[in-house]
Parts: C-alpha cells; structure tokens; sequence
C-alpha cells in the first residue's frame, strides 16, 4: 500500500472521530470555547512538530504567505465548523457537508493549477453535490396533538 493512501486514510479516520468530538464539546459550552480549546491543541501538536521535524526555516516569501494563509483558512473553517454544530446542526450532517470541502479544492485546481478532471472523476464530484443535497435535506418534525 502506498505512503500517501495510509495517511489519507489516518486523516479520514481522525476527522471522522473529530467530527463527534467536535458536536459533545459545543453541546456543553461555546463555540469560540472548543475553539480555544482546538488552537491549544494545535499549539501542543506544532510544538511536538519542531522537537520531532527540525524543519529548515529557508523558505521563500511565497511559501510562508502560503502556509500561513492556509493555517489561518483552517482555523477559520474549524471555528465556523464549531459555530454550525453549536447553533444547532446535527453531526451527522454539519460535517457530512463541510467534509465535501475537496469539491472547492477541485474546482479551484482546474482553474488556477489548470489540472484535468477524467469522466470518472468529474461523476464523483457531481455525486458528492447530489449526496450533499440530499444530507442537507431535513424533514419537519410532525407534531402530534
């Protein structure tokens, strides 16, 4: 199995938890709390990072601006992801549909890296869209007299 296939699938799983861990904390305090909480998290894990990685810091301008930029558009889409559960979004849901973020990664591959999507790949990107839709269909609840 290659590399880069069990790592991906190391991420599916840890996010997948992630996602329950995320739906308990703002059950029980605020979004910008389990926020707080998640950045103190990242904090720790950046540290265990520097000790273990002994990253080279020559890195050109453009490459900082990029992780940078990246790093605070994960922070961001953390704490909105928070603010969804809190205000009321189900789990099963909220991030069933934030989890289709890689659709955005496409379409902004195609455009700006001028990558090509084959048949197959563009029928899965279409069926994600139709299983979001269908995630994000919520019936009513009946009320019973």
């Amino acid at each position: 199995m290659h590399a880069w296939l069990v790592f991906a699938v190391l991420a599916l799983v840890l996010w997948g938890i992630t996602g329950i861990t995320q739906k308990l904390s703002t059950n029980r305090i605020s979004s910008e709390r389990s926020f707080l909480w998640f950045c103190w998290a990242m904090v720790a894990l950046s540290a265990a990072v520097l000790i273990v990685a002994h990253p080279h810091w020559n890195l050109a301008r453009a490459v900082v601006i990029c992780s940078v930029a990246g790093g605070a558009l994960n922070g961001l889409g953390a704490w909105t992801s928070f603010r969804a559960l809190e205000s009321g979004g189900k789990a099963s849901v909220v991030i069933s549909l934030i989890s289709l973020y890689p659709l955005l990664t496409v379409g902004l591959a195609v455009l700006f890296l001028h990558e090509r999507l084959t048949l197959t790949q563009t029928a899965g990107a279409v069926t994600a869209i139709a299983a979001a839709i269908l995630l994000s269909i919520e019936s009513q609840p009946k009320i019973v007299a």
